[in-house]
């Protein structure tokens, strides 16, 4: 088996997981997680991390990594995932990556250059003190062609920006760039064929998470580190958090994180369908499964070699 990778990505609640477990399973196949919330402990329910039973099934890595009040950037999730990959590459294994974080998944699947600079806590809290639109201006001055990416309002990613100049010297976009790896990689992209279905699919996911306990998960968190921790502003902890301080109703909660769940499904729609190399599947089509098993089976037939008749006769061992 020729190294390869799986990629199976898509806005939440589409599907992704099952997808992935289907194809793991005919496969004996590892799954990486792709979710920039999933690799911290404790985010359990409302990250719709794998339970126990999915677990089972299939091998998952790249979850309950660091507890929530220590920090992870991209580029150590794109060295750990690199690096898992090449691993079970030498296995002569397939790795899936499954997610919705679109970023995470480009690090990979692109090579993208990442700068390796940890957070400056210091030096952000500099910055904290002075407006967006100042911030913005100081970009312009150091880095202009960053701002061509980065929008005005976007203040996470400007400081980010202004945080990597000074702690480097270098512009963040001299520092960018891509190095694909060399390998073949299939990219699944779950789309919703119906968006009114879809918009129930969010309302009931987000009714199961809290009949599973999501609202005592939240609280739990804010009474080990605290209702300022920033991991909780994450969609869904947020409103509950605000839920939890008697700002908000429980109903009004969950209205405002069905909102704005939807909000984020149609960000991760446009992301992921600016991109090429994602071959796109209906989340709704009873047939998916086999629809993507398919691709998979012409995906991996495409990229084997075989040195003779009887290697030809043992691979489909693997292709049932």
């Amino acid at each position: 088996m020729k190294p390869a990778l799986i990629v199976i990505c898509g806005a939440t609640a589409t599907g992704k997981s099952d997808l992935a477990l289907q194809l793991a399973e005919r496969l004996s196949a590892p799954i990486l997680s792709a979710d920039s919330r999933q690799v911290y402990q404790t985010f359990d329910i409302g990250t719709a991390k794998p339970s126990k039973a999915d677990r089972a099934r299939a091998p998952h890595y790249l979850l309950d990594l660091y507890p929530p009040d220590r920090s992870f950037t991209m580029a150590e999730y794109q060295s750990l995932a690199q690096s898992l990959i090449a691993d079970f590459q030498r296995q002569g294994k397939v790795p899936i990556l499954v997610g919705g974080t679109g970023l995470y998944i480009q690090s990979v699947v692109q090579g993208l250059k990442i700068p390796r600079v940890p957070p400056q806590p210091e030096l952000r809290s500099q910055f904290q003190s002075f407006s967006q639109s100042l911030l913005y201006r100081w970009l312009q001055q150091v880095d202009f062609a960053s701002t061509a990416k980065i929008h005005p309002h976007d203040r996470a990613r400007t400081l980010r920006a202004l945080e990597v100049f000074y702690a480097t010297g270098v512009p963040l976009s001299a520092q960018q760039g891509s190095n694909p790896p060399a390998y073949p990689i299939l990219q699944i992209g779950l789309e919703m064929s119906d968006l009114d279905r879809h918009a129930v699919l969010i309302q009931r996911r987000t009714e199961r998470m809290l009949d599973r306990g999501w609202v005592e998960e939240v609280k739990q968190i804010v009474e080990a580190y605290g209702p300022d921790l920033p991991l909780l502003q994450t969609l869904g902890y947020a409103e509950l958090v605000r839920y939890l301080k008697g700002e908000w109703t429980l109903e009004a909660a969950i209205a405002a994180i069905v909102l704005h769940t939807r909000q984020f499904a149609k960000r991760q729609r446009t992301w992921f369908r600016a991109d090429p190399g994602i071959q796109p599947f209906d989340a709704l089509d009873e047939r998916l499964g086999e629809a993507a098993w398919m691709a998979v089976k012409s995906f991996l037939s495409a990229t084997q070699t075989c040195d003779s008749e009887s290697s030809v006769k043992d691979r489909p061992a693997l292709l049932k």
